[in-house]
């Protein structure tokens, strides 16, 4: 699978442009703030229906413009898929699929896997559990589709349940069993999407530990470890010991939505003990495993996205990288940078015989090179 066509309208910095690409190795060279980084994630809106940054449709419409639109042609082993993505301020976004626009957006997470490396993955070690859960929700969902209608369903009725906690304050007593069908709900499932979690990560770890050593050398022990309140305790169990506290507190303080994903370097939180370059290597290591993991679930190899990853590293790590993307084991590949000098390794380590090279100029860009 491979975008062969992208064509942007409005998006971000960009006024009007269409791009063709390799289908191997494709490069945005341009200095920092011109709009580089604004196409890979107009390529993951493709996939996703939203933004990377995780930010409101409006914000990605273009200065003095109302509107924007992206097109996407793909090769599928199906055969060609045309994907539009459109939004206009005031009005609800369509997503069209072959000129069929979907009802809902969560039937299309799936059909075009992508796996995107950012400066703005820091956010997983600096930042609270809301993003790793999301990490792993993101993950889970491009290759489990009833995962993500359980997620939904599930913080639903999350939602419902804290409505009916807010009714009650100020209550002297509440009888349990007008909980019970929120309740119910919660456990059945919460305890798949737990599962499902679990086993995730199970067979994330040893992929993910394998690609770390490879970057840094073998001389650091990472880990990753899933934090849940149900790993040791019945979520019926949990529901009953929390009531008391969930109505002090006007919200359900028990279940999957208070897990995290535990980052660790050499036993202890990244988040306390890592460098720079260790941090940067974990995060690429981690999407690198993404990667594998949904590459071997359904025999698709996902579109790697590559945003100024060499940045505070070490020339050893750098160099490790660029044999690792190089590599045949990766399908489609976009990269951004400033200057030339990694990106033309990669294209000597892949044999140069497939890749094109746009230059990106404030909110412009041209094609300045390309070999099939």
């Amino acid at each position: 699978m491979y975008i062969r066509e992208l064509s942007v309208l409005n998006y971000k910095n960009f006024g009007e442009a269409t791009l063709g690409f390799s289908r191997k190795v494709n490069c945005f060279i341009g200095n920092n703030g011109v709009g580089k980084t604004n196409l890979l994630d107009a390529i993951y809106y493709l996939s996703f229906c939203k933004s990377y940054f995780n930010i409101p449709d409006s914000q990605n419409v273009r200065h003095t413009m109302d509107y924007f639109a992206l097109q996407g042609k793909y090769e599928l082993r199906e055969g060609v898929e045309e994907i539009h993505c459109g939004f206009k301020n005031g009005q609800k976004k369509k997503i069209r699929r072959n000129k069929k626009e979907y009802e809902r957006f969560s039937d299309h997470i799936g059909l075009l896997p992508l796996v995107m490396i950012s400066p703005a993955d820091s956010v997983l070690i600096q930042g609270g559990s809301e993003e790793r859960r999301r990490f792993m929700d993101s993950v889970i969902s491009q290759y489990d589709r009833s995962y993500l209608d359980w997620l939904v369903r599930y913080n639903r009725v999350v939602q419902q349940r804290n409505n009916l906690l807010k009714s009650c304050a100020g209550q002297s007593s509440v009888d349990p069993d007008i909980f019970a069908i929120w309740d119910e709900q919660m456990i059945q499932l919460g305890e798949k999407i737990h599962h499902k979690r679990r086993q995730f990560l199970e067979e994330l770890l040893p992929v993910f530990q394998k690609y770390y050593s490879l970057i840094s050398g073998g001389n650091e022990r990472v880990s990753l470890e899933y934090g849940s309140q149900l790993n040791n305790q019945a979520f019926d169990q949990l529901l009953k010991e929390s009531f008391s506290r969930d109505r002090l507190l006007q919200f359900s303080t028990a279940g999957i939505h208070k897990d995290d994903l535990e980052l660790k370097l050499d036993g202890y939180p990244i988040k306390r003990l890592g460098s720079q370059g260790q941090n940067k290597t974990y995060l690429i290591a981690l999407k690198f495993a993404q990667f594998d993991f949904i590459c071997s679930l359904n025999s698709i190899k996902p579109i790697l996205l590559l945003d100024d990853i060499f940045d505070k590293l070490d020339s050893e790590r750098v160099e490790e990288i660029v044999k690792l993307v190089s590599d045949d084991h990766f399908g489609q590949i976009f990269i951004t940078d400033t200057n030339r000098e990694h990106l033309d390794g990669i294209l000597r380590e892949a044999g140069g015989e497939d890749f094109r090279i746009f230059k990106v100029e404030s909110g412009m860009v041209q094609l300045i090179e390309k070999r099939v």
